[in-house]
């Protein structure tokens, strides 16, 4: 039997229409075929709610008397015995009259849905919990009635109910919603426009938030790349420069202009090095997105639009905000720059905002940093100026009518290897010397046209512009890879910052550094692999990304060693040799992230093995005292028994005889709760789950109580329970004992049993001083008595024993109130999968629930109450068939 499903109208005040559309809903399935019933609807008098209504079966709800007054509520028993398949269930923040099934109509709904009952029901937006403060603001009244937002997020089908606020204030001055005296003090109050509007934007900013849920998993699930503006996504792209501050700000107005809009700032350094940044610039834009509610992303990329576009399709962005380039004018005859590369390669579906700044046009404060690795593209053209460059110089100067001079043709030369070496590196600036020198030889040395070189000063002239070239090319491409390695080391240290930086802001946790390498070297998984020698197969640790998890590192794209038995595999792309420097750091921190959890996990286990020795030096401090009193009345029982110098009558001999009796049945019980707990703690209690009924285990339970202090209540429609039948035995036996312990002379403890959907409850209701809400759980705590004032003998371990055997069983108990007085124990045990089935013994994790069950054997005629003190003998003899040691 799977759960129901809900469905939730949500409107944003009274009288939108929230239940008639419910009702509509109703008759249209009912006129499909489906089974629907009215569990519970209130139409508050308006005349069309009312007339929706007729010819759909409605429940009887169930009268309860409170403060003298008379209220109806819904029956939530007669709605899971009636089982439909859709049940309508009006006002879902309701609080029900004390003495209900539930404190909260939602929590009467959950009933009805895990009986598999699909609920349709409705709520306003004022009514839920994360909203109570704004409302509060808005209209001055505070909400008393909420339900939990995630109880509504978890609604298969959420509808609003929408209408605009002159239309509502027009229904409630026709008096289709409240009364005609009560229409003029709505209207002037709660019903005003000011506050309907923004109640009815509340409504439709959250209706937004789930609606966008829906979306980024269907996207997801369909892996959808292409943008869908559903909602205004602004990413940010910061260079690290003053500007930044600005373009975080006026992102921020953008986005609250429309509803629901996000930002987000990423920081794209290249992976060969810095551009401009400022570390500590950076910083403080991160602090500023973030205050903003933002949020801050620092990606790799060697082509800055390229991973800009790439990062704001991935994040569904509707907008790119960029600042206006800082360069000066005669730099754009290096290219179009960031801003209009993005423009032109956004498409239709990105917007690109360019924002002025105080900064545009002033010029980097920085140089461009350039990496180790010139590419692809400046290598070609480098060796272009170096091939090139020469000739076209030397066919210039040929054809220049006026003779400069072999000196100043040596200068223009020597330019053009200095800039095939700016460009290309050594090599093309060599290839320019060596070119460049014969050119100089064949056209502009005597003899012209020949390489033979008349004048020995020319050959001087030559070899001294070689050596000059040379020596100015391996100049200036030192100092490019000095500064280039300059940038390199400052962008790792960049990113070292961030990893210590997220360490003090406490992202500790190994999946989170793991996403952070995958974001930072833009691969598609990262895990963390570990063995536990050279010849064990190797396991993962950890691991983020969509892409499947590789079983070694040799299967990576990338794998960097951590130790002799641990690596960190990457997926997506091969990474540089010098990235290996910074991916070693991260390897380094993860290792030592993984050995901190685990040291945390030790240490909780530490704490718990602590926990158990304060438990064990508590009881011999808890039992020194109560061993020691029924062994005292035993032994003086005893000597007197043995005595030679008194003659006991049979009367005597009988009464003695019946206090040792007394004193060892105290302590057989209070062993075995010692033991009971004991077992609980080191978690050594095992279970034999049987197919049984209750009336053959409650019953047993009860021998040990005085006779005439318990009723017992069993229907003889009960299916029979899944269960180990001796812990369920002692749990109900530590719970009455209690209860009886506590109840007032002439007010016997009742025993009763009901069935919901596939589970059992058992409660004993005692009419005694009850237990504060504040105390009720921790009442089941180890020796903890309430008010430190028992009557009677004890450790404080009963209700500690019996909920951990209920929970071992896969049940659950707890306190609840009892309606004019009192405490009520709930037990819940789960229904057998068969309940005509023969009980045979199954483990207890196979033990399946949920099933419909037939009805058990009688104990009782339902209803009836029997005296607990004709029950069979207590648990301490119980047969080996019926109860068993754990």
């Amino acid at each position: 039997m799977g759960r129901g499903k809900l469905r939730i109208y949500l409107g944003a005040a009274p009288g939108v229409g929230k239940t008639y559309a419910m009702l509509s809903e109703a008759h249209r399935r009912f006129e499909r075929g489906t089974d629907c019933v009215v569990a519970f609807v209130e139409h508050h008098g308006r005349p069309r709610t009312e007339v929706m209504l007729h010819g759909l079966e409605q429940i009887p709800r169930r009268e309860l008397e409170y403060r003298d007054a008379l209220f109806t509520e819904m029956d939530v028993d007669a709605v899971l015995a009636r089982r439909p398949q859709v049940a309508l269930v009006d006002e879902l923040a309701h609080t029900n009259v004390p003495g209900s099934r539930n404190d909260k109509r939602w929590q009467d709904v959950e009933n009805l849905l895990a009986a598999g009952i699909d609920v349709i029901s409705t709520v306003n937006i004022q009514h839920l919990e994360s909203l109570g403060d704004v409302v509060e603001s808005i209209t001055g009244v505070r909400q008393r009635e909420t339900v939990p937002d995630e109880v509504v997020r978890r609604a298969d089908q959420i509808e609003l109910v929408d209408m605009s606020p002159q239309a509502l204030r027009r229904r409630m001055a026709h008096g289709n919603i409240y009364k005609p005296d009560k229409i003029d003090a709505a209207l002037s109050n709660y019903f005003r426009p000011g506050n309907l509007t923004a109640l009815r934007e509340l409504a439709l900013l959250w209706v937004a938030d789930r609606v966008d849920e829906y979306l980024n998993a269907y996207r997801s699930e369909h892996q959808v790349s292409k943008i869908w503006g559903s909602r205004e996504r602004i990413v940010v792209g910061l260079t690290g420069g003053p500007e930044g501050r600005t373009l975080i700000r006026r992102a921020a107005r953008l986005a609250e202009k429309g509803a629901g809009g996000e930002v987000m700032a990423v920081y794209i350094a290249r992976s060969d090095g810095l551009t401009s940044a400022s570390p500590k610039e950076l910083a403080v834009q991160r602090t500023l997105v973030e205050d903003l509610g933002g949020t801050f992303h620092h990606v790799v990329g060697d082509d800055i639009p390229v991973a800009l576009l790439a990062f704001a399709r991935g994040v569904n962005a509707t907008q790119i905000v960029l600042g206006v380039s800082r360069r000066k004018s005669w730099q754009y005859v290096f290219g179009p720059g960031v801003g209009a590369t993005v423009a032109r390669d956004s498409g239709p579906d990105l917007d690109v905002h360019l924002i002025t700044h105080d900064e545009a046009g002033k010029g980097r404060g920085l140089p461009v940093a350039r990496g180790a690795r010139l590419g692809r593209a400046r290598m070609i053209w480098g060796w272009l100026a170096g091939t090139t460059g020469p000739v076209l110089l030397a066919l210039l100067l040929a054809n220049f009518e006026t003779d400069l001079g072999l000196a100043n043709d040596m200068l223009l030369f020597l330019s053009v290897t200095v800039a095939a070496a700016l460009l290309g590196g050594l090599l093309p600036a060599l290839a320019a010397a060596v070119l460049g020198s014969l050119l100089l030889n064949w056209f502009f040395t005597p003899p012209v046209h020949t390489l033979t070189v008349e004048d020995p000063k020319n050959i001087v002239a030559i070899a001294v512009f070689i050596g000059v070239a040379v020596s100015v090319a391996s100049v200036v491409d030192l100092a490019a890879r000095r500064t280039q390695q300059a940038a390199r080391l400052r962008a790792e240290s960049e990113i070292l910052s961030f990893l210590a930086g997220s360490v003090l802001r406490g992202e500790t946790s190994l999946e989170a550094l793991l996403e952070r390498v995958r974001e930072t070297f833009g691969m598609e998984s990262v895990a963390l692999l570990e063995r536990e020698s050279d010849v064990d197969p190797w396991t993962c640790a950890g691991s983020v990304g969509p892409r499947q998890v590789v079983d070694r590192p040799e299967a990576a794209d990338v794998d960097m060693p951590v130790g002799d038995h641990m690596a960190l595999a990457l997926s997506g792309r091969v990474l540089p040799a010098e990235d290996r420097r910074v991916l070693a750091a991260f390897a380094a921190q993860a290792a030592v992230v993984l050995d901190r959890q685990r040291l945390q996990h030790e240490a909780d286990q530490a704490k718990e093995l602590a926990e158990g020795n304060r438990i064990r030096t508590a009881l011999l401090a808890a039992v020194s005292h109560d061993l020691r009193t029924p062994l005292a009345g035993i032994k003086a029982a005893v000597s007197s028994l043995r005595s030679d110098d008194v003659a006991w009558s049979e009367e005597d001999q009988a009464e003695l005889l019946e206090g040792i009796e007394d004193g060892a049945d105290r302590l057989d019980h209070l062993v075995g709760n010692l033991l009971d707990m004991s077992r609980l703690q080191t978690g050594t209690v095992t279970t034999l789950i049987r197919e049984i009924d209750l009336d053959e285990v409650v019953p047993m339970a009860l021998g040990g109580v005085p006779e005439g202090s318990v009723g017992l209540e069993i229907p003889e429609s009960l299916p029979m329970v899944a269960v180990d039948p001796g812990l369920l035995e002692r749990s109900v036996a530590n719970i009455v004992e209690n209860a009886v312990k506590y109840s007032p002379r002439g007010a016997p403890v009742l025993v009763s049993a009901s069935a919901l959907g596939g589970r059992v409850e058992v409660r004993v209701t005692d009419r005694g001083p009850g237990v504060p809400d504040e105390a009720k759980d921790r009442i089941f705590e180890p020796f903890q008595r309430y008010g430190d004032a028992p009557r009677g003998a004890g450790v404080g371990l009963g209700l500690a024993v019996a909920r951990g055997f209920a929970e071992a069983m896969g049940g659950t108990l707890n306190a609840e109130d009892t309606p004019g007085g009192g405490l009520t124990m709930v037990l819940t045990v789960r229904a057998a999968a068969n309940g005509s089935g023969p009980a045979t013994a199954t483990p207890a994790g196979t033990a399946t629930s949920a099933g419909k069950a037939t009805p058990a054997g009688p104990v009782t005629s339902a209803g009836k109450a029997t005296s607990a003190g004709t029950a069979p003998p207590p648990v301490g003899t119980a047969t080996s068939a019926e109860r068993r040691t754990t």
